[in-house]
């Protein structure tokens, strides 16, 4: 998957206007224009697309652990110059604080069966032995069953709204 991909996805996902992305960017330490971000969301065949490379993507997703979990300890997080799927993928487990059984319910929303094990492979450092790479096909299914998710909740919200109005 392209970073420009997920940084579409996951700004559909969490319902993000191009104000709260530039706010998003800016927790992520690294301020960014609404035309930069115009740019980074267009389609490849657009003259005006530029590529998301790793760093832009590392603080837009560190922006989002502090947009959701808040600084720790008050430093913002250094942006990383490579990103892989499995980095990808331990960000948004730590800004909402995924629990291993949350993860696996939100592949199975993909239809995707997973195991503990598999789960746990993913989340090693690549030196262990039993370190596995999340291959861009789960993490493509992982966004796929998080967007499932988080319109379920969404619904579950305006219906439980609209019976206190």
């Amino acid at each position: 998957m392209d970073n420009n991909d997920i940084l579409r996805r996951l700004r559909f996902i969490l319902n993000l206007s191009d104000d709260a992305m530039i706010d998003t960017y800016a927790k992520g330490g690294a301020p960014v224009t609404r035309a930069e971000v115009s740019d980074w969301l267009k389609k490849e065949e657009d003259e005006d697309f530029k590529e998301v490379v790793d760093v832009n993507l590392a603080t837009f997703l560190n922006g989002v652990i502090v947009n959701y979990r808040g600084k720790q300890d008050g430093v913002t997080p250094e942006a990383e110059m490579v990103l892989d799927n499995n980095t990808i993928l331990r960000k948004l487990k730590i800004a909402f604080n995924f629990k291993s059984d949350e993860l696996i319910y939100i592949w199975k929303k993909a239809d995707v069966e997973i195991s503990e094990t598999e789960l746990s492979a993913f989340f090693r450092k690549k030196t262990h032995a039993k370190y596995k790479h999340l291959n861009d096909q789960y993490l493509r299914k992982f966004l796929k069953g998080f967007q499932i998710q988080r319109k379920t909740q969404r619904e579950k919200e305006e219906r439980r709204n609209s019976f206190k109005k």
